[in-house]
């Protein structure tokens, strides 16, 4: 008999104990219990509406191989951590998402927050921007700077990371159809700061295909859209090695009214759609996958949250190994940025939600993130005041230094119950891979409607359980208080959108036309043709040509996207 035999034949003489054993407890202990206490409810549920039992046990994981599906930190399939030691050799970067008013505004609350302790940037942008307009266009009347900061030219993007030194902090960008040119000011700023592009580290968001599935901010259509991201993805690869070429956001999908597994498939989805356009421009896999960056949500379910960050990193792990062929390890390692849940947040008693941050904070740090962002409690009212903003990096930090959560790594790993739904998630994520794949790819899956409707039916099954009370919203639905809401409200400089404006017309009326022009026929030229745009946008940027100007260049060549209504 071998060995293997053997082994065969012990686990399935435990199973069988294990096995007897839970007979014996439910038949003893767990039945008569019930019969004098029932249970509070019929069915329990994660937030994203799975049914989960009442406990778990060895018998739940006895298909799983300790080697080849958790195995240890910094190890294959990274199910634990993609670093061996984990928070016990550097912590998260503490990454709080900042932007609103002027350029002024945002650079003072940019160096407050590096004062109090963050470790990195992330950067707002208002509608106008994020749609491509500049900050006078009259179809951004009235949007200026509210959602975000407003960057509409090289001169707003100089204000905004004024006395901030870009080889030494690492900036993220939540940008998308503008990505591209917004990251071209960011590179032009730092070259007229005398910071060569190659020691500039960071992350531009650049999902293009989350916006179609998702959040709706998009501007071109879809294949010219990819064609700008596998341009940003291929310059990156060339030229900046310490950049983040692209951010594939499940953060909107989950905030849109996913499930946590929806959020899981679709976010990894989009991810291998990049990498197949990647791969198809003629860049080695190797060359370009250790810069792909995630960026998850974190909702209230604790366990679902910490199983879904476990099961991506395994996933693609896997993927990138025996599908892509990737030999080095780094493009087998998922990192991933947090943000906990803007959806989860409530309007009704808004302090509680700094309760519910801490939580979901906690969830992405024994999940294993990289960076994190903890939303401010005012948020469901208006934007993060200096004093809602400074509790939620406050949060961050006594996780860090008081919890004790960041002094072991993967302390959760081997729960019964965790490991069962870490399994879970994978095998339910894979058969949505399986569903995409039979539509075509991402892509036609988008223009069918899949997603949308997807992610439409869990949203309104999910609203219909609050509504019925078959889901607690604590201060919603259930404790509610007829208590004033008293919470200081962030006040943005009244005179910041003239200031701007002023900014503007001075830009166009003082620029060398010649110069301008040029850069914009560049622009025009390569987008009709196949060149890499990258170059074109930053010689523009540099030539004081606009946001706007740039991106009206481009709906003149690629035309402008709207969705379908048969679905």
């Amino acid at each position: 008999m071998s060995n293997q035999d053997f082994d065969g034949e012990n686990a399935n003489k435990q199973d069988s104990d294990y096995q007897k054993s839970y007979d014996k407890w439910k038949k003893d202990i767990l039945e008569p219990s019930l019969k004098k206490n029932p249970e509070r409810l019929k069915e329990f549920m994660t937030t994203s509406s799975q049914k989960v039992d009442r406990l778990y046990t060895p018998l739940d994981n006895s298909s799983l191989n300790f080697e080849e599906d958790i195995s240890y930190p910094g190890e294959f399939p990274y199910t634990r951590g993609i670093h061996s030691t984990m928070y016990r050799g550097r912590l998260w970067t503490m990454r709080m998402f900042a932007g609103f008013g002027s350029a002024e505004e945002t650079n003072a609350r940019f160096k407050y927050l590096l004062n109090q302790g963050q470790t990195g940037l992330s950067t707002a942008f208002d509608l106008p921007t994020l749609y491509g307009y500049d900050s006078d266009s009259p179809l951004a009347a009235g949007e200026f700077g509210e959602c975000g900061v407003g960057v509409s030219s090289l001169e707003d993007m100089s204000i905004l990371f004024k006395d901030i030194p870009l080889d030494k902090v690492t900036t993220s960008m939540t940008i998308n159809s503008p990505a591209a040119m917004t990251w071209a000011m960011y590179i032009a700023n730092a070259e007229n700061q005398g910071i060569p592009k190659s020691n500039l580290g960071g992350t531009i968001q650049n999902d293009i295909l989350k916006e179609y599935i998702a959040q709706k901010e998009y501007i071109f259509p879809p294949l010219p859209s990819m064609r700008l991201v596998t341009d940003t993805v291929e310059y990156g690869t060339k030229h900046m090695p310490k950049w983040n070429t692209i951010s594939i956001s499940g953060y909107h999908i989950r905030e849109a009214g996913s499930t946590a597994v929806q959020e899981l498939a679709f976010t990894l989805a989009d991810g291998y759609a990049y990498a197949d356009w990647a791969i198809e421009r003629g860049l080695d896999i190797d060359d370009f996958a250790p810069r792909f960056s995630f960026f998850f949500n974190a909702h209230n379910d604790f366990f679902e949250e910490i199983a879904k960050y476990r099961a991506a990193r395994r996933i693609w792990a896997r993927d990138m190994r025996d599908k892509y062929g990737a030999k080095d390890p780094r493009s087998w390692t998922l990192r991933f940025h947090t943000q906990t849940a803007g959806c989860s947040l409530t309007a009704q008693q808004p302090e509680i939600n700094i309760v519910r941050v801490a939580i979901q904070a906690m969830a992405g740090v024994l999940g294993g993130t990289q960076s994190l962002h903890t939303d401010s409690m005012d948020e469901a009212l208006a934007l993060p005041s200096k004093k809602a903003v400074q509790i939620a990096l406050r949060t961050q930090q006594v996780i860090a230094h008081e919890s004790g959560a960041a002094n072991v790594i993967d302390p959760l790993g081997g729960s019964y119950y965790l490991e069962w739904l870490t399994d879970d998630m994978e095998r339910q994520a894979r058969d949505y891979f399986d569903r995409i794949e039979s539509l075509g790819g991402v892509v036609p899956a988008i223009e069918k409607g899949f997603f949308q409707k997807e992610i439409a039916a869990a949203a309104y099954k999910y609203q219909q359980e609050i509504d019925n009370k078959e889901r607690i919203v604590v201060g919603v639905n259930q404790y509610n208080s007829e208590e004033q809401v008293e919470i200081p409200i962030l006040e943005m400089d009244p005179k910041g959108f003239e200031r701007q404006c002023a900014r503007l017309k001075k830009l166009r009326s003082s620029r060398d036309q010649g110069r301008h022009s040029a850069a914009l026929t560049a622009i025009e030229k390569a987008a009709e043709g196949e060149d890499n745009l990258m170059p074109h946008f930053i010689e523009a940027a540099k030539a004081k040509a606009t946001l706007g100007e740039m991106c009206d260049v481009l709906r003149g060549v690629f035309g402008e996207y709207r969705e379908g209504s048969d679905f």
